[in-house]
């Protein structure tokens, strides 16, 4: 076993060759260079590379389970489930492919999952079933997830090519008509405005769900 190496340093080095080369440079032997060891040293912490995304994945869910055991009880199911998304994705951000390396992960941490009890637990004293209120902490992970991906994808895509979705070529590569097309494009804004609507429209569907 490598000297000084351990599963914490991997996790940590790994998420900074993530920042600055995304997902697509997470590779064993790009991670042995940066902790200057052969790559089979590695192999004594994380067997393969999906276990390593699972380790990664998992320290990124630590910082949600932080900031959700700081909300206090007792201010609506809604405010409680809003809070877990916007949470969820301030973590996804912090990384480059944040959302991307939690796309079929599983979770490593034990006390990451049990952290979940108490979620339930909210969401069934609101009046959700235990499996609607699985089905509503699911729902609102999925929609984050795809919501984050798109979102980090076009920023990082505008940053190399900012004429890339340029309203006015597009609207002169659409030509005459399209009226509504077009104005919609206008209309659009990314970031947080179109987050929270969004997230008002998946809260307005669990409340519908729940009559309430």
């Amino acid at each position: 076993m490598a000297k000084g190496i351990t599963r914490e340093r991997i996790v940590a080095t790994a998420l900074e060759l993530l920042d600055e080369k995304g997902m697509e440079g997470i590779t064993v032997r790009a991670l042995a260079a940066r902790l200057d060891v052969q790559a089979p040293a590695l192999y004594w912490h994380v067997r393969n590379k999906q276990e390593l995304l699972d380790e990664m994945s998992t320290a990124v869910m630590r910082g949600v389970t932080r900031a959700l055991a700081a909300i206090p009880p007792g201010s609506g199911w809604r405010d409680d489930v809003g809070a877990y998304a916007r949470i969820l994705r301030a973590e996804y951000l912090l990384h480059r492919d944040g959302a991307r390396i939690f796309s079929g992960t599983r979770i490593a941490d034990a006390d990451v999952v049990r952290a979940k009890e108490s979620w339930l637990a909210r969401l069934t004293a609101a009046g959700f079933t235990l499996a609607e209120a699985d089905d509503a902490v699911d729902l609102v992970t999925a929609f984050v997830v795809g919501f984050v991906i798109e979102e980090q994808e076009r920023g990082q895509s505008a940053a190399a090519d900012p004429q890339r979705y340029s309203l006015a070529e597009r609207d002169a590569w659409l030509g005459e008509g399209a009226d509504l097309v077009k104005s919609a494009g206008h209309l659009r804004d990314d970031g947080d405005g179109r987050f929270e609507r969004h997230l008002g429209i998946v809260l307005d569907g669990l409340a519908a769900r729940l009559g309430s």
